[in-house]
């Protein structure tokens, strides 16, 4: 049997960076699209210059794939409207050209208030956001590829991104802020009401135990447990206890700023779409996965967060404290 073989679209970003490390580690030989010089990116990765939403390039990117990651969205959300469902469209005319399997990291956007609170991979999809409409038309078009026999398709759904290489999710917008020790923790829920998160290299592993899998449907969907945060405060108290400082506060979100900053700023307007699945508990169930895995791969909280806060350069040392009266240090 040859090397396997594995286009991914999106490998500066988490889940794509994450899955293609993993399957480096796996002996796959992975090819990273990318438009830059390849900044970030595994370095034992093929890099090919090219842009995700020509056909051409991604066709050509994918010869010899038996499985393409389609994990490219537009940064910091920028024309999502006008550039998610093209991307797409190139991933699917290299799958048809090819035959690969399309793996899509898949969201809760694509549901509405009606499949809550917990949700199986056959509940309606009826979403009730802009970005959640566009996921919906998303898979629609990934399951006709399906249905047409050209490729199969593999959905793996899970929770909130957060982990080491990611900084555009709600871990690192919301929660904390990068590149300091957070003074003060924010929380985006209240008390009481669950929250699902996922830790990157557990969604890159479950990825890859499924594409080992010999008989998966060609229209394969699977959801992630991931980390559940039954009380809204689990995480924000395991990064509390990663910092080691049970004195540094935990704090409600200032939505109202978030509504402020909306009004000029395209990163909060998304943010703020997204509140509805922080006001009740949404949550996706396992069942299947467990089914065919056996288990789903999970990291303990507290080694995920650490890990998550040194890659964003949350844990660097607290300054220490001066005795009153006690002089600044002076500068060399």
């Amino acid at each position: 049997m040859g090397e396997r073989q594995a286009l991914v679209l999106g490998a500066t970003g988490g889940i794509g960076g994450a899955t293609a490390r993993r399957l480096l580690d796996g002996g796959w030989r992975v090819r990273a699209l990318t438009r830059g010089a390849g900044e970030g990116i595994d370095p034992r990765c093929e890099i090919v210059r090219g842009d995700a939403r020509d056909a051409d390039a991604v066709v050509a990117a994918a010869a010899g794939a038996e499985a393409i990651l389609h994990a490219v969205n537009p940064p910091g959300y920028r024309d999502w409207a006008g550039q998610v469902l093209p991307m797409l469209d190139a991933t699917l005319a290299a799958a048809r050209a090819t035959g690969a399997r399309v793996v899509l990291p898949g969201t809760v956007y694509n549901y509405g208030p009606d499949a809550f609170p917990l949700i199986d991979e056959d509940a309606p999809q009826r979403p009730v956001t802009r970005k959640g409409a566009i996921r919906v038309e998303l898979e629609r078009r990934l399951a006709a590829l399906a249905a047409s026999g050209a490729a199969p398709v593999l959905i793996v759904r899970a929770g909130d991104f957060f982990g080491p290489g990611a900084a555009n999710n709600w871990f690192a917008q919301g929660l904390v802020t990068p590149g300091a020790r957070p003074r003060v923790v924010r929380q985006p829920g209240r008390r009481g009401v669950g929250h699902q998160w996922a830790y990157l290299p557990d969604v890159a592993e479950t990825i890859a135990r499924l594409l080992d899998r010999p008989a998966l449907p060609a229209f394969a969907r699977f959801h992630l447990d991931g980390q559940w945060d039954e009380d809204g405060r689990r995480m924000v108290e395991a990064i509390v206890r990663a910092l080691g400082d049970p004195t540094v506060p935990i704090r409600r979100l200032a939505w109202w700023q978030l509504r402020l900053a909306a009004l000029v700023a395209t990163t909060p307007r998304e943010l703020m779409e997204m509140r509805y699945l922080w006001r009740r508990p949404v949550r996706l169930g396992n069942a299947r996965l467990v089914a065919e895995l056996g288990a789903e791969p999970h990291t303990p909280l507290d080694a995920a967060v650490r890990a998550t806060l040194a890659s964003l350069g949350c844990l660097v040392p607290a300054a220490p404290a001066r005795a009153p009266g006690e002089a600044a240090p002076a500068l060399a």
